[in-house]
């Protein structure tokens, strides 16, 4: 249902793997439906989520409107809009680096020593310049707690670049996910992220 095997699935039989782990997908087509079915999988186990996911401003959005989205936080169900109304006769996306910012705070906030996990919507092009959620990962993985995190195409090599060994790419499959995320949260000392 959600699988386009952007990336090969890794090997997931090691003794120890990266607790950090990129959902890579193709350009302009984030996987809404699979991080919706991890995030109500966890929360039906009752386990302790941290982060954001990406939502559109409205439902169904009309030409020109594709980029309007609200990052929405997994703890306190905040939204906040990270896109700038430039106008109807505006053209490409623009990102509000402050609001992105914001969200990014206010997840830290919520980190607490239950949390299971942290999912961020994406690697995109704040980040690829060091900024946006960055620092947001490198502070679960200080603190043992796994990340999940989308990866469009175009940004793996800047990816690449900031997370190097602590990362593993994944495919755009439950299956394969739900694997991994069940080895990292048992060796990360949290219950188990799937059945």
């Amino acid at each position: 249902m959600f699988a386009r095997h952007t990336v090969p699935a890794p090997d997931l039989d090691q003794d120890t793997i990266p607790t950090v782990g990129a959902v890579v997908y193709p350009d302009e087509e984030f996987p809404e439906a699979l991080f919706d079915a991890i995030v109500a999988a966890h929360r039906d186990r009752g386990l302790a989520l941290a982060g954001v996911v990406q939502r559109p401003v409205v439902e169904d959005p009309a030409p020109g409107q594709e980029c309007d989205v609200l990052l929405e936080n997994l703890v306190t169900g905040d939204r906040t809009v990270i896109f700038e109304d430039r106008g109807a006769m505006a053209q490409g996306c623009r990102l509000d680096v402050g609001a992105l910012i914001q969200a990014a705070t206010k997840v830290e906030a919520t980190l607490g020593e239950d949390t299971a996990l942290v999912v961020l919507n994406k690697f995109g092009k704040i980040e690829v310049d060091g900024g946006g959620m960055c620092d947001l990962v490198a502070s679960a993985l200080e603190r043992g707690i796994p990340v999940l995190i989308g990866v469009p195409l175009r940004h793996l090599p800047a990816w690449r670049n900031f997370a190097g060994e602590f990362a593993l790419e994944l495919p755009d499959d439950l299956e394969t996910i739900n694997r991994w995320l069940a080895k990292v949260t048992a060796s990360a000392g949290r219950m188990d992220a799937v059945a």
